[in-house]
């Protein structure tokens, strides 16, 4: 993993939405790794039981429960105690909550786009704005935004999704050049379709969609997981402020 604080032993990730599908994959991932890992959901009992069931396999985790939609204070709020759960110290952040209803544009209500907009865009920004200093003071961290492969195609009835993971794109890009010289990594990794229980009802779905990819099948929450657990890691220290595609070539290649 990347270089710690010279008075830590253990290196710390807050990933959000990990109460399932990516965001579990990713901490278990990282904690199997050895990182001590904050869970956060929105739901108590299932990520409870996400934290638990890490320790229960040998890794250290905390549960971390708030709604990243809620107003910018607490998102604020969030950031200091999940601070106070790892130690002192968040070493490590990866952006994965997200919402993502779609349907015909003109028909999507002002409340889901409050949420698509509070939850994919304003928490992320939030949460950099509120841990980056303390990982440029101590000249380590590294940032993973999770994004998505829809954020470069366009896609009929889901427009505002993909503008939101575009934008996150652009904070990569941007956060790369702000907090580099201090010490800060950050990368986005863009998943493809990927096959969580979040749209296990759409898997007919999902099939058809990457039937035609160099894969030729759903990614899978482990496939992103090992792809954050190397961009955080030592291997990857010259890797910053671009996208890293888990996609099976669905955003790059049409075979059929």
């Amino acid at each position: 993993m990347t270089d710690a604080p010279a008075s830590t032993t253990t290196r710390t990730a807050l990933v959000t939405g990990a109460s399932s599908g990516i965001g579990e994959a990713i901490a278990r991932e990282l904690a199997a790794a050895g990182v001590f890992v904050a869970v956060h959901g929105r739901n108590a009992e299932r990520t409870t039981a996400v934290a638990a069931s890490i320790e229960e396999q040998g890794g250290r985790a905390v549960p971390l429960v708030v709604d990243l939609s809620a107003g910018p204070a607490e998102v604020r709020a969030f950031a200091t105690a999940a601070t106070e759960q790892l130690g002192g110290h968040v070493d490590v952040l990866v952006n994965n909550a997200g919402v993502y209803p779609g349907g015909p544009t003109e028909s999507l209500s002002d409340d889901t786009v409050d949420a698509l907009l509070a939850t994919n865009i304003r928490a992320p920004h939030v949460l950099v704005a509120a841990l980056a200093p303390s990982m440029a003071s101590r000249g380590s961290g590294v940032v993973v935004n999770i994004g998505s492969w829809m954020a470069r195609v366009g896609v009929p009835f889901m427009a505002l999704y993909p503008a939101t993971k575009a934008a996150v794109e652009q904070l990569t890009r941007a956060w790369a050049a702000e907090y580099g010289h201090r010490g800060i990594r950050v990368v986005t990794v863009a998943p493809g379709a990927t096959a969580t229980p979040g749209n296990a009802d759409s898997a007919d779905v999902l099939a058809a969609m990457t039937a035609g990819t160099p894969a030729g099948r759903p990614v899978q929450p482990v496939d992103i997981a090992r792809a954050v657990r190397w961009v955080v890691s030592d291997e990857a220290t010259f890797v910053t402020g671009g996208t890293i595609d888990v996609d099976g070539g669905i955003a790059s290649t049409r075979m059929r």
